[in-house]
């Protein structure tokens, strides 16, 4: 081992309480890199294995009924590679022991064989058999939910009859990894299920014999899918299609590939805030301590060391500690990633679900901290190379102070130790700005992190409760006279009954288009009226569109544009109608039309599908034991039942995610006051020995050193909520989504909980360097070391 390498071991050692802190802020960003990029890929790579092995379709499209035969013309259609027509309809079930009504997906399977196409992966039981009608495979989440096992059995109102269905499978399905109910936004295994039956038993149950109402295609490789949906949507029209759509816009694939969005974005922002604030830390040690070492700086180049050499022996110390926080992100980030990974696996429904970080995950992280570590010390190692060794022997020349101007202002209000930290503040402004920058720092990453629980609770308070006052929404099996309200307001415990129209349509402005809904609502809607996030309601014009903000961002329309509306349904009309307004709304992208102007739109009678009920809860038993003998109704949707499952899926996800910023925020506190603590007692240990020796005491000395720090923390403390407040800004804008919109809502007490916790952190390291204080040698300290 060299001399210098010896030294550098010296170095390390003795600075062991300052590399810790520096490697535990490396290895935060790098935590959070490795996790991040760790759960991306596995994401991805378990999505596209699953969706290679089971055969996902490429294209999906929903009719009313369209011969068997027809299936011949679409696979000649170019493009296409293969053809599956099943039949898929919404049942209501009848779970013994649960009182709520269940939302089905009847979907058919061969009896025979399997499908060609959206293969399903057993995982409990066998499949329908031929002959037996009643033979169901339900989905794993719901088979979970309600405790199903094969053998179970099952009541459901199929096609407005009762039946009692045998559960003989438990099965996975590409289609349903993310297996959401109508109306719904997060998945609820025990109100919605999917279930598979055979193809003959659902075709007699529906009349569709020798006939077909959903097909899903697949594609020749490099195929576009644009040209086959045009050829499929000019095929099915006559036959009731309602529009064909590619795998992008399939729902459980788009919430999927939305989440792999949000955590790209999570990966490019918060990990480089960490490594940044790494940067200066290790650039506020390095320059302090090449300023300690000056003399054995000259003495190493008078003795023939190379500035080379002396270069590369600090650069050295820094990638040592660099390397350290890597390992350290290298653990902490595996074993993050493995339970971030367990939470997805409780939402995204896959047969495997693996982490296995890449090399290039690894190597990502390292050449990024690496990178930032050096280059936040560049500027230091500069200054020891070119430092000429007769200069760097000699004692650095004293500061030039004089009296007047803000010292004596500071000598008037403050004793003697408070002017010395404010003259040491003062003197080191640059110094000063980088403890109170990490203080800031830590304080913005932690309410960044406790953000996202007032963000959430306001989307839930604005969505579900101002924008929403109905008890139960029902969905009908098919248009209804907007009469039918009158009969389901007659039902036991409906209060108020309104109706509502739905409609699938594709709007078009210019070259851009969105598949979409309209909804039409009762001008004087009070259930659910159209209700503007920045807080009123918002009236429904006679005609025109009312359109989020967000579509019509998509469709770069405003209030007076035209635009094209191609309803996917019935007659199938196309009509170009002005943009009325636009609202705010955190959640999808809804567009509203008056229900009276809607059906107009469509040439037919005032109809509804969708009926919006206030209940009286004392008699909601009642109502749902009606409710599962109607044959008229196909979803029965609970607010409450929304707004739990929204909070326990979030509570489960988000308070992870939550913890994990703030325990890494924490570490960034702690590193960034021990650190400025901890060299400042080395700059200063001469002058605090000094001091005690002319009489002052230990509380004294303490009170100087950690007043600094106490000063500059406090002086952070303001500036970390505007740097939270931004951060958290940048991190809505950039999560944004066509699903959510989080806002950028921040309470008071957040701000105080990471001023807390910040303070905390900061009192635990100063009492650490107090006890280095209260140890302080005075006779070592004071000897000269020329």
């Amino acid at each position: 081992m060299t001399a210098l390498n010896k030294k550098l071991v010296r170095d390390l050692w003795r600075l062991r309480g300052q590399v810790a802190a520096i490697a535990s802020v490396i290895g935060a960003g790098v935590a959070v890199l490795v996790m991040s990029l760790g759960a991306l890929e596995a994401l991805r790579e378990t999505a596209d294995a699953y969706y290679e092995r089971s055969r996902f379709a490429d294209v999906f499209a929903t009719l009313k009924r369209a011969p068997e035969r027809q299936a011949r013309r679409i696979a000649a259609l170019p493009g296409v590679q293969a053809v599956e027509t099943r039949i898929s309809k919404l049942a209501l079930i009848d779970i013994e022991g649960f009182e709520e009504p269940v939302i089905g997906r009847l979907v058919s399977i061969p009896e025979r064989g399997e499908p060609s196409l959206n293969r399903l992966t057993l995982r409990a039981g066998r499949f329908v058999a031929p002959g037996r009608p009643d033979e169901a495979v339900v989905s794993e989440a719901f088979a979970e939910g309600h405790g199903l096992v094969p053998g179970d059995r099952l009541r459901a109102i199929v096609n407005g009859h009762a039946r009692t269905l045998e559960v003989v499978g438990i099965a996975l399905s590409p289609e349903f990894v993310y297996a959401i109910g109508p109306g719904a936004l997060m998945p609820d295994e025990r109100r919605f299920g999917v279930i598979w039956m055979g193809r003959e038993a659902l075709a007699a149950a529906f009349d569709l014999d020798g006939a077909f109402n959903d097909v899903s295609v697949s594609l020749l490789r490099g195929a576009p899918p644009e040209a086959v949906i045009a050829r499929l949507d000019a095929l099915l029209a006559s036959y009731g299609g309602v529009g064909a759509y590619d795998r992008s816009d399939q729902i459980s694939n788009w919430f999927l590939m939305s989440e792999i969005d949000q955590l790209a974005n999570l990966a490019s922002i918060l990990p480089v805030i960490f490594l940044a604030v790494a940067a200066f830390l290790t650039n506020m040690v390095l320059n302090r301590l090449i300023a300690i070492e000056r003399s054995e700086i000259g003495l190493l180049k008078a003795f023939g060391y190379s500035n080379a050499a002396v270069g590369w022996h600090y650069a050295q110390l820094v990638i040592v500690i660099a390397a350290i926080g890597i390992a350290l992100g290298f653990g902490l980030g595996g074993w993050f990633g493995r339970v971030v990974t367990g939470i997805y696996a409780e939402f995204y429904r896959f047969p495997f679900f693996f982490f296995r970080p890449s090399p290039a995950v690894f190597a990502v992280a390292s050449v990024v901290s690496f990178g930032a570590a050096l280059a936040g010390t560049a500027r230091a190692v500069r200054r020891a190379v070119e430092m000429p060794p007769a200069e760097a022997m000699r004692p650095p020349a004293p500061a030039l102070y004089a009296r007047g101007g803000l010292s004596a202002v500071l000598e008037r209000p403050f004793d003697q130790p408070t002017r010395m930290i404010l003259r040491q503040i003062a003197r080191w402004p640059a110094r000063s700005f980088v403890t109170s920058f990490g203080v800031a720092m830590a304080v913005g990453l932690l309410v960044t992190a406790f953000q996202w629980t007032d963000a959430i609770d306001h989307m839930v308070e604005n969505f579900f409760f101002q924008a929403q006052h109905q008890d139960v929404t029902l969905g009908l099996v098919e248009p209804q006279s907007s009469e039918i309200t009158r009969e389901i307001a007659r039902l036991p415990g409906v209060l108020a009954a309104e109706p509502a129209r739905f409609v699938p349509a594709r709007l078009r402005a210019g070259p851009r288009s969105r598949r979409d809904a309209i909804t039409g609502l009762r001008g004087d809607a009070r259930l659910q009226p159209v209700y503007d996030a920045r807080g009123a309601v918002v009236p429904l014009p006679p005609e025109g569109l009312l359109l989020c903000t967000k579509l019509a961002e998509l469709l770069a329309v405003g209030p007076g544009d035209l635009v094209t509306v191609e309803v996917l349904e019935g007659r199938r009309p196309t009509r170009e109608v002005p943009v009325a307004g636009v609202f705010e709304t955190y959640i999808g992208t809804p567009a509203y039309m008056d229900i009276r102007a809607l059906n107009r739109l469509l040439r037919e009678r005032p109809t509804a599908n969708v009926a919006h009920l206030q209940v009286d809860a004392a008699r909601e038993a009642q109502l749902f034991a009606e409710l599962k003998e109607l044959p008229v109704v196909s979803a029965v949707m609970l607010r409450r039942a929304a707004v739990q499952k929204f909070h326990e899926t979030m509570a489960e996800s988000m308070l992870i995610f939550i913890g994990f910023f703030a325990a890494f925020s924490c570490m960034l506190a702690f590193g960034v006051t021990y650190n400025a603590t901890r060299v400042a007692l080395s700059e200063r240990a001469r002058e605090l020995a000094t001091l005690r020796v002319l009489g002052l005491s230990r509380l004294e000395i303490s009170y100087i050193l950690l007043g600094e720090v106490a000063l500059l923390a406090l002086i952070g403390l303001p500036a970390g909520c505007a740097v939270g407040f931004a951060i958290a800004g940048l991190i809505a804008e950039r999560f944004e989504t066509e699903l959510y919109r989080v806002p950028l809502v921040i309470d008071p007490s957040t701000f105080g909980l990471a001023v807390a916790i910040t303070l905390a952190a900061t009192v635990i390291s100063a009492a650490l360097v107090r006890r280095r204080l209260d140890r302080l040698d005075l006779i070592a300290v004071l000897k000269t070391r020329e």
